[in-house]
């Protein structure tokens, strides 16, 4: 069998607990409801880490931010690190990313023979948190709740037409790779940056939603004196005490972040009827995954930064009906799966990893033979933390442990909103030391912390120096030579006109 193409749909902040078994019929998703339908469903995934920089090196490296130092959305991902995109591209394959991947450092390819775009966020260590001044609020990058207050309908904003360039260069490379003139595979990820706030939508994508009776909270908002002390510490971080989020601040939030599932869903819709209209629907592998999810005001939390079920869980699925049989796969799973599932799907063996990785292929569950008993994994090191915070998931069992917090566990089918904490309970204590020894063998956390202490002190004084006299920065500059495109004179109009033509397949129309 020849290898697989595989175009890889990444989204931003997308809650799992809205993918239980794809799309939520209340959500207008046409074009995500169709490629559900010939997926693999993972419908327990989780982020390796509740935060885009960290969730995304995860995703691409298939390592824990343990094992990869990617700690924070301003820690440098280094370049020594295999990602897929090395794997793949040293099988063969093209590689090629339109849009986000919050790269941090003087390396913004990691593997990826080209970029279409630049990326929405700074390449720099500005955004470095600093675990000396915990509860220090840095207000020109840290969030706060004006996203909420000030949510609703705009013609455009900042992300929107962030959105427009990702999709507008992944479906003019579709096009370029139809024309077949590199006969390579290829591999390419379309990363948006939606449904991440701000809860900024377009009229046509609020509209959808009128006269559509939406989901209401399932946990109102907790009183700050009844939140876990992470929790608290995130209300400070987005500065709470300075707005007053009312339930039409949150009724607008929550609509415009479901219109902006349906504007993903038009743009991907685009990217995948291309797809189709170039011919390479049936030799080519679809992913679709988020790096983590958004809590839309569960319990008056906003955004991620928490291991609660709205932060923590994504959707992912696989379409590849020649080789799986679309159904519903409740093994846990996790973003750090993404490298190893795309090696054995590319035929790669797994004893050319240069590193272990902490993910799993996925191969065998999508084929039917899942680990329902399977341990997942999770860490969280930014913004909220003021020492390492981890996340265990096994069967049932949730595990949060923070050497600075009360411990955490919740029996999830039982308790889906994580309401009891069952640390304390003597009827459980047999499940909380299974999983403190599960913790122990796995994490060094007096090691990891002191790592992380290390990590942002040196980039906090590599910024401040960086930041005298002439700056230079790091973020990715998009190459387009304006001398190899279209008809210029050093060219054979003849050639141009044929090597630029992608036909229309007789069996298509």
């Amino acid at each position: 069998m020849s290898k697989p193409n595989f175009l890889i749909l990444m989204v931003d902040q997308l809650t799992g607990t809205l993918w239980d078994d794809g799309p939520a019929e209340f959500l207008h998703a046409p074009n995500l409801k169709k490629l559900h339908k010939r997926s693999v469903n993972f419908s327990n995934t989780y982020s390796p880490n509740p935060l885009c920089t960290p969730a995304r090196a995860s995703f691409m490296t298939g390592l824990l931010a343990s094992g990869n130092t990617v700690y924070d959305n301003a820690a440098e991902f280094p370049s020594s690190l295999p990602t897929f995109a090395h794997y793949l591209r040293r099988a063969g394959y093209q590689t090629a990313l339109s849009g986000k991947m919050h790269f941090v450092g003087a390396d913004q390819l990691h593997g990826f023979e080209e970029r279409l775009t630049t990326d929405i966020y700074p390449a720099d260590f500005g955004w470095t948190p600093d675990w000396r001044k915990p509860f220090e609020r840095v207000d020109w990058w840290y969030h706060n709740l004006a996203s909420v207050t000030e949510a609703g309908v705009a013609h455009t904003s900042n992300q929107l037409e962030y959105d427009d360039e990702v999709v507008y260069h992944a479906r003019a490379k579709l096009l370029q790779l139809a024309r077949r003139q590199d006969e390579r595979p290829f591999c390419l990820t379309a990363s948006f940056t939606h449904p991440h706030d701000p809860y900024t939508a377009r009229p046509e994508y609020w509209a959808l939603y009128d006269n559509v009776e939406l989901p209401k909270l399932n946990v109102e908002a907790l009183a700050l004196s009844d939140q876990d002390p992470h929790s608290a510490r995130l209300f400070d971080a987005v500065d709470h005490s300075k707005f007053n989020v009312e339930s039409e601040h949150i009724n607008n939030a929550r609509r415009a972040y479901y219109a902006n599932i349906s504007y993903l869903d038009e743009k991907i819709g685009e990217l995948l009827d291309t797809l189709d209209a170039c011919n390479f629907a049936d030799d080519t592998v679809v992913m679709f995954i988020s790096d983590h999810g958004d809590m839309l005001g569960e319990r008056g939390l906003w955004y991620k930064m928490c291991f609660f079920e709205g932060a923590a869980r994504i959707p992912f699925s696989i379409s590849m009906p020649s080789q799986f049989k679309p159904h519903t796969c409740t093994q846990p799973a996790t973003a750090c799966d993404v490298l190893p599932t795309l090696l054995e799907l590319a035929g790669i063996d797994e004893h050319e990893l240069a590193i272990p990785v902490d993910g799993h292929s996925l191969v065998s569950a999508a084929k039917g033979a899942p680990d329902e008993h399977r341990l997942i994994a999770a860490e969280y090191m930014a913004e909220g933390s003021v020492s390492s915070m981890l996340m265990l998931r096994k069967g049932p069992w949730k595990y949060v442990y923070c050497e600075d917090d009360p411990t955490q566990l919740y029996h999830l089918d039982n308790d889906p909103h994580e309401l009891k904490n069952l640390a304390n309970n003597s009827a459980h204590q047999a499940v909380l030391e299974d999983f403190d020894k599960l913790r122990e063998q796995r994490w060094r956390l007096d090691v990891l912390n002191d790592d992380v202490k290390e990590n942002q002190q040196k980039r906090i004084l590599v910024y401040d120096a960086l930041r005298q006299g002439r700056y230079t920065p790091w973020d990715y500059q998009p190459i387009t030579d304006a001398t190899q495109r279209y008809m210029r004179n050093h060219l054979d109009l003849n050639k141009v006109e044929s090597a630029a033509r992608v036909a229309v397949e007789k069996n298509k129309h």
